[in-house]
């Protein structure tokens, strides 16, 4: 008898997956580019990277005259308000099965906006660093703390889109233990897992030299630009099944 067609199995990386590798790379770029300039036009401070905050404390702490406590501090708290917020708003969002991931991206979009106008209309159209404006500094951070309740929630491996280091020992163990990647479905989702640790790493990188160029623009219209790609990404509609196929992970009990 003569056989029938053979149906090959379903790939496990489907264009879901793909497209929100894409997504996250394009949230990492923009945290990078949100550090670079809130680096470099406001002061010597990070907005998303709370690892440097803590290290500026600590030097100011030990008695560095040049580091300021006071930037890092607001940049912490207000970080961590927004996380806390945006943690409980999601939670409330996705319990009555509303779309919580572009509202919280245009929630990040819109708190850059209001940053970049501050800066704007307290400061003009300069750079920020020898006069930083504290007000301007805690909307950009709560922004970013916005946007670590969101990745967390997601939980995409291998993409924080916040910071990059687990991301490079990660990539680093997995090549050097096994460089070759087998064939089949264990395979692609190895190369699958490779990529989104590649384009965490990427992404900071090109996102924080982005920053770097827009940094001469002064503070308010770079974090203008910015905002303008998150709001953008938040009505792009491109996420519309992203939070569906991602569970959030289990409360400890």
């Amino acid at each position: 008898m003569p056989e029938g067609p053979t149906v090959s199995a379903p790939s496990p990386v489907d264009r879901t997956e793909l497209r929100t590798t894409v997504i996250m790379t394009v949230l990492t770029m923009v945290a990078g580019a949100v550090d670079a300039i809130t680096f470099l036009t406001m002061g010597q401070v990070f907005a998303a990277l709370e690892t440097g905050n803590v290290l500026f404390l600590t030097f100011a702490s030990a008695g560095s005259g040049q580091v300021s406590a006071i930037r890092p501090a607001v940049a912490l708290v207000t970080f961590a308000a927004g996380v806390a917020t945006a943690s409980y708003a999601i939670r409330a969002l996705a319990a009555r099965q509303r779309r919580w991931f572009p509202a919280a991206l245009a929630t990040e979009g819109g708190l850059l906006a209001v940053a970049g106008t501050l800066a704007l209309l307290r400061r003009g159209t300069g750079s920020l660093a020898h006069d930083p404006d504290l007000v301007a500094l805690a909307v950009v951070a709560l922004a970013m703390g916005v946007r670590s309740a969101v990745v967390l929630r997601v939980a995409v491996p291998g993409m924080p889109t916040l910071l990059l280091q687990m991301s490079l020992v990660q990539l680093v163990a997995d090549v050097a233990t096994a460089p070759r990647v087998p064939g089949g479905e264990q395979g692609e989702l190895r190369r699958l897992a490779r990529t989104r640790l590649t384009a965490t790493i990427c992404g900071m990188f090109v996102g924080g030299i982005l920053g770097t160029l827009m940094a001469p623009w002064g503070t308010g219209r770079a974090l203008l630009v910015v905002a303008t790609v998150v709001m953008a990404l938040a009505l792009s509609g491109v996420h519309a099944d992203l939070p569906r196929h991602r569970p959030p992970p289990a409360s400890a009990s």
